[in-house]
């Protein structure tokens, strides 16, 4: 079959790879759908990720398909069926999965390969993360449910109030579905962020204030006077954005480090501005079962749709390009790779 492998630093080929027959408990898919992610540009750019991906390997974790085949040990899901994975799955017995933190399993078995023709799921996978599509679900809506449920879990940590006031910095995938989730619930949303189209849609999906930072390096220089956030989310992933993150959310306010920094980096905050302003810290990381499957109950509902965050199309022939000029800055938000082209 045709497939991606990262074979390190900005080197993705698109070669023939060998199907591997399958274990026991393990079904195999036909994929549909599958996009590009930041994490994906992240561990592009890096080479790597220690926890998630070693090289060479196949590469990509945001899909949908169709089960094609499935070992005999496997009854829950048939031939044909409509499915979506998650690209990773918890142990359930270590003390994390026993504690209701399945998202810190000591033991998360991860899953790569979406830019693929086709993919093997492991057994945990199966049993845990696999979810059946209603008929009328698109494949490339599904494929949203794994970022989407990291948000999910984002959101679920931070607990912000109905009416709250909620800024969220980046304008990226991840931001914007911040701003679609927040918007639900009944909260007022502020985007700080860059690239015209992203702050378009940020706006279109209910923001009510949306800022351009792309000439504005101070942060708290550039929001409008007078405002206060009760609850500042940071999907940017740099530690200065980490810093005034701190500096933008009111007295008692909450701030969620949503966006992981580059290994390595550290922060200096204020400790007086913390202590005396009584603020909440926190920082989101992954999703679990119960999130994957709130996720996909947004998406099966109609509050989150894949036509919101996809803006282009790539055949997967084309996917080192695709990873080149994303790097280099393309501000494409998602992009669905034809998996058969």
């Amino acid at each position: 079959m045709k497939a991606a492998v990262l074979y390190g630093k900005e080197k993705i080929l698109v070669e023939d790879v060998e199907s591997k027959p399958l274990d026991t408990g393990e079904i195999r898919i036909a994929i549909k759908a599958a996009l590009t992610c930041g994490t994906d540009l992240k561990v592009y750019r890096r080479g790597y990720h220690a926890r998630m991906i070693v090289p060479p390997a196949v590469f990509g974790h945001e899909l949908a398909g169709i089960v094609s085949e499935r070992s005999s040990e496997v009854s829950s899901f048939h031939l044909g069926q409509r499915v979506v994975v998650a690209n990773s799955a918890p142990c359930g017995t270590c003390f994390h999965c026993s504690h209701d933190q399945e998202n810190l399993c000591e033991d998360l078995l991860f899953l790569n390969g979406a830019y693929a023709e086709s993919i093997v799921v492991p057994r945990r996978i199966v049993q845990k993360n696999t979810l059946a599509l209603k008929a009328e679900t698109a494949f490339q809506d599904a494929a949203l449910v794994e970022p989407l449920a990291c948000v999910v879990q984002g959101l679920e940590d931070l607990q912000p109030k109905r009416g709250g006031h909620v800024l969220v910095l980046g304008a990226g995938p991840i931001g914007l579905m911040f701003v679609a989730l927040a918007r639900h619930i009944g909260c007022s949303v502020t985007v700080m962020g860059r690239g015209e189209k992203r702050l378009q849609m940020a706006a279109a999906l209910g923001a009510e204030n949306v800022i351009d930072v792309t000439h504005k390096p101070d942060l708290v220089k550039a929001i409008p006077p007078g405002a206060r956030y009760d609850c500042v989310i940071e999907a940017v992933g740099k530690p200065e954005t980490w810093e005034a993150s701190t500096r933008l959310v009111r007295k008692g306010g909450k701030v969620n480090f949503f966006g992981g920094c580059p290994a390595g980096t550290s922060v200096t905050l204020d400790t007086g501005l913390i202590h005396y302003s009584n603020l909440v810290l926190l920082a989101s990381f992954h999703h679990t079962p119960r999130t994957i499957r709130k996720a996909l109950e947004y998406i099966e509902s109609g509050v989150v749709r894949s036509a919101q965050f996809v803006d282009g199309a790539c055949p997967l022939s084309q996917l080192p390009e695709l990873f080149r000029s994303m790097a280099a800055g393309n501000r494409a938000v998602k992009t669905l790779i034809d998996v058969g082209a």
